[in-house]
């Protein structure tokens, strides 16, 4: 398997051939797992073979023994086996399509589980790696061809498979010696079956791949609709989408190309049989070596064989391409998660939130290094805030907090404990999160906030939601915490997303609390408001702060000034402050900018707040004023 730190992703138009083994490998497991419907299948299948034989059998005796004899009785008979058999095969046909069809439905959603579940627990590198576009179409479309091997596709193939050798061995016992010609061009047809599947297999999986990449990029113009419009952007979008769509049909085009000359090829060789039929056949007939009954019966028995093969041709095509699918699905599947490495880690039942950093470096690509030596200690219940110019290396150093990346060297401690030894799900528990990106998903308020913990009360909600300010904003909607965010909760401004994103942190109750700019998007009255809620909050967590608004970390109990990915200097903001530094440098650089945009600067550059805003009568959208 992958381990689980290597940047190993999907992206669109990588190009695989397709691994039959482990196609295979996944077939197989896909069909033990549901071997009791597919024997249920294979029985109704031999059962509907059988009857269907009933039909080209009384063919021969209706004509030489009812007609030629001239037995009235006889007709009644045949009559009432015909009609048995054909309510025989209705029957079958129907309990097969419900059998087979369900249990299709419910191994392709199963597959889709499974996939899905594993995707979610690969590492962040993995996600960093892929592109959301293809990790969708590996979760949902590459399931959808499951139903060609559970449903009735592989049981009709081994049905069709039984019915061609019957009805083969009845040719031979009527005519060996056309059907030994023909027996011949029936290989010849297996042999071009094997030659076009396999230059159909890799159109197949490129497919999938193509499929993949058209589905990312329109999710991605579709999420980014706006900056698409913004830059006018909508004709390079339709010429991007249309030059996918025409790679799609170029591919489906080349398929059905194949697919049609092995039909045209099949269209033949049922020509061929014809002829051999009039020719030899027919010389038989009139030599007395056949009666006309068994010439009829041959007839009828030649095409209960070519369907099957017709029918196995189609089939084949089908789980080629399923088997392209699975090979991809394996593919998944095999990436290892983080839960491989939590099965020989400890437990953390209780976190206190003492974290040290132990000459720690780390780096994304070998040889460029993005954290440098790095050594610190938060203690329990105390605050750093990590300063510093973009690229600096602090977002990455939460990212190692929260174990999203592993460090190259050195080690880190929680509790004492290396964190490394501790399993992630845990550990994680224990963190609340407030990113730059504050994702909502598309659900109400009183969702995005319960999210961090699922089966929380109202009154839960609506208390972190004080404290982070969000019900001053919520009062003004209609439905109030019920309103809906939208997708990546495009219905609200900035400021409140960010304010339900630390609600949402608040409701976690962590011990170890990450503040990424998590008041960036705030104006500086909105900013006073929620400073007090997260001033109590952090009296009893540890909180690691990024900000570039020095105003906001004052209060911190140590300040980590980071440059190049080192801590060139670290304090107390008086202590900073005095040194002269690097610190000081951003702070008179912040100084400058305040005084340019504030009227009335101070010696703490604090802005001078805004005028309350007049309340408007009510609120026709989501947006906060």
């Amino acid at each position: 398997m992958t381990a689980p730190g290597a940047p190993v992703g999907f992206r669109e138009g990588e190009k695989r051939p397709v691994n039959m083994s482990n196609a295979w490998k996944e077939a197989r497991a896909l069909a033990w797992s549901h071997r009791t419907q597919l024997l249920i299948g294979l029985a109704l299948v031999l059962i509907n073979s059988a009857a269907a034989m009933v039909l080209p059998w009384s063919t021969g005796t209706l004509i030489d023994k009812a007609i030629g004899q001239h037995r009235p009785d006889m007709l009644k008979l045949i009559a009432l086996a015909v009609a048995g058999a054909t309510i025989v095969q209705a029957l079958s046909s129907y309990a097969l399509t419900q059998v087979m069809s369900v249990a299709a439905q419910r191994a392709i959603t199963d597959m889709r589980k499974r996939v899905q579940a594993h995707v979610m627990r690969l590492p962040i590198s993995f996600f960093d790696a892929s592109q959301t576009g293809v990790l969708i179409s590996r979760i949902m479309n590459d399931a959808e061809g499951i139903r060609n091997l559970v449903g009735t596709g592989i049981v009709q193939l081994v049905g069709s498979s039984i019915t061609g050798v019957f009805a083969l061995g009845v040719l031979f016992y009527l005519n060996w010696r056309v059907t030994s010609t023909f027996l011949v061009l029936l290989l010849l047809f297996g042999v071009v079956m094997s030659v076009a599947f396999k230059k159909l297999r890799p159109l197949f999986r490129e497919r999938g791949a193509i499929t993949a990449e058209v589905t990312g990029r329109l999710a991605q113009a579709l999420g980014g609709v706006r900056i698409v419009k913004t830059y006018v952007a909508e004709r390079r979008e339709q010429v991007t989408f249309a030059k996918g769509a025409h790679r799609i049909f170029r591919n489906i085009a080349a398929s059905l190309n194949g697919i049609s000359l092995l039909s045209a090829f099949s269209t033949l060789i049922v020509g061929a049989v014809s002829v051999l039929l009039i020719m030899i056949a027919g010389r038989d007939v009139m030599a007395n070596r056949m009666t006309v009954g068994d010439l009829f019966k041959y007839v009828a028995f030649v095409g209960l064989l070519v369907a099957p093969v017709f029918q196995i041709s189609n089939i084949g095509t089908q789980i080629t391409e399923a088997l392209a699918g699975l090979d991809r699905i394996w593919e998944v599947r095999q990436l290892a998660t983080e839960d491989e490495e939590d099965k020989h880690r400890g437990v953390l039942p209780e976190a206190r939130g003492d974290v040290v950093f132990e000459h720690v470096s780390f780096e994304y690509k070998p040889g460029v290094t993005v954290i440098d030596d790095v050594s610190f200690h938060a203690p329990a219940g105390s605050t750093t805030a990590l300063v510093g110019s973009s690229g600096s290396g602090k977002s990455t150093l939460i990212s190692l907090i929260m174990a999203f990346n592993r460090p190259k060297s050195g080690r880190i401690l929680i509790d004492g404990r290396e964190l490394n030894s501790l399993r992630l799900r845990e550990y994680r528990a224990h963190l609340g999160v407030v990113l730059q990106d504050n994702f909502l998903f598309d659900g109400t308020i009183a969702e995005n906030i319960a999210f961090s913990k699922p089966g929380a009360t109202v009154d839960e909600i609506k208390e972190a939601a004080r404290i982070a300010h969000c019900d001053e904003f919520v009062r003004g909607f209609e439905k109030g915490y019920d309103t809906i965010v939208g997708e990546r909760g495009i219905k609200l401004s900035g400021g409140q997303r960010q304010r339900v994103a630390i609600a949402r942190a608040l409701l976690a109750k962590p011990r170890i609390l990450i503040l990424d700019e998590a008041t960036s998007s705030l104006d500086s009255e909105s900013e006073a408001m929620i400073q007090d809620g997260l001033q109590s909050l952090r009296r009893s967590r540890t909180t690691f702060v990024i900000a570039h608004r020095l105003s906001t970390i004052r209060s911190a109990d140590q300040i980590l000034v980071i440059e190049n990915g080192e801590i060139v200097e670290r304090g107390t903001h008086a202590e900073l402050f005095a040194k002269n530094g690097r610190y000081r440098e951003l702070h008179d650089r912040q100084y400058k900018f305040e005084h340019e945009r504030f009227i009335n600067p101070g010696e703490d550059f604090t802005p001078v707040p805004k005028p309350p805003a007049i309340p408007k009568p009510s609120v026709a959208s989501a947006r906060e004023p």
